[in-house]
């Protein structure tokens, strides 16, 4: 191996190393490295369920597997959700009976992002043995934790399509609160965004907006969805590398408020469709349409103006007499 290919190998370790390291930024926000799995159970042969499974056992039994097996310890009940197929009627024979995800917040085990992925592999296909009945499970790394495919994607579709490299972070599923300003609202605020994104590199555009669609598949049956709890927020950067720098940081973390216990799981993309591209062009296409409107009224109402005028021009109008 050469000098150069050494060196690029020390540097690629250093990075995956300090992706596992939290990172505090601005407003008492902090990016928390955790591991996330989402998690999907099958029947290991088609089978017809005339109860739902219970929910507990099988978190228990994937809990047991993986401490007996990997020793890995989850210190929160929230770290493992597991949640049943509902309906088993409509459910087909070899449909899924449960979807969920894992979280792992100690990686000290986790010396490289790789190791994620490793274990991916080692709990994808695993049997679950429940009251006699033997259950598979899928493991898959989420695509917002996956920055090497998602960057891979980028690359490709530069290299075809735009023929641009992309600039721009797409961020859902932050609550709106931790994006504020304190004691004036409990809505984003421009400001306080554009201050916590900029430790990432100098800004060209933002966008912040509530996102009351983010989480609504997954909780419609809570009813305790609120309306303005998540925001999402598109940032575009001057540079490539800061862009390509802040998804790096952003994939595989959660982010924490200094002084709460709650770890938010977001959602972070790349915008591929062009965002602020688009709403330039909306907005410069409802002005051409405002601008049209006005033309076609002014031009309806220049006929009777017209008429009303001619009925009123000086020719026609008697000059008044004053007195003298």
């Amino acid at each position: 191996m050469s000098s150069e290919e050494q060196q690029q190998k020390k540097n690629n370790e250093e990075g995956e190393e300090e992706a596992l390291k939290p990172l505090e930024i601005e407003n008492g926000l902090r990016l928390v490295p955790r591991v996330k799995l989402n998690l999907t159970v099958y029947p290991s042969t088609p089978l017809t369920l005339s109860h739902p499974i219970d929910e507990w056992k099988m978190k228990r039994a994937l809990i047991d597997f993986l401490h007996s097996s990997h020793s890995l310890t989850l210190p929160e009940d929230d770290d493992l959700h597991l949640t049943r197929l509902k309906d088993l009627k409509k459910r087909k024979r070899d449909d899924p009976v449960a979807a969920g995800t894992l979280r792992i917040w100690d990686l000290s085990s986790f010396r490289t992002e790789n190791h994620r992925f490793r274990l991916t592999e080692k709990l994808n296909g695993i049997e679950l043995n429940l009251e006699g009945v033997k259950f598979r499970l899928a493991a898959t790394v989420p695509v917002s934790d996956d920055f090497q495919g998602m960057k891979k994607d980028w690359e490709e579709h530069s290299a075809f399509r735009s023929r641009r490299e992309p600039d721009t972070v797409v961020l859902r599923g932050v609550p709106s609160r931790w994006f504020a300003e304190p004691r004036v609202s409990s809505k984003p605020s421009m400001l306080v965004t554009h201050t916590i994104f900029s430790t990432f590199g100098k800004i060209r555009n933002l966008n912040v907006a509530e996102d009351d669609d983010f989480g609504k598949d997954a909780n419609e049956d809570s009813g305790d969805l609120v309306s303005g709890l998540y925001c999402k927020i598109v940032v575009q950067f001057e540079r490539y590398r800061d862009f390509h720098d802040a998804m790096k940081v952003l994939c595989g973390r959660s982010l924490q408020k200094q002084g709460s216990q709650l770890k938010a799981d977001y959602e972070v993309s790349w915008d591929k469709d062009g965002f602020f591209r688009n709403s330039r062009n909306q907005i410069q296409e409802k002005n051409n349409m405002v601008s049209t409107r006005a033309a076609d009224h002014y031009r309806s109402e220049a006929p009777r103006r017209q008429a009303y005028n001619s009925r009123h021009s000086p020719d026609t109008v008697r000059p008044r007499r004053f007195k003298e």
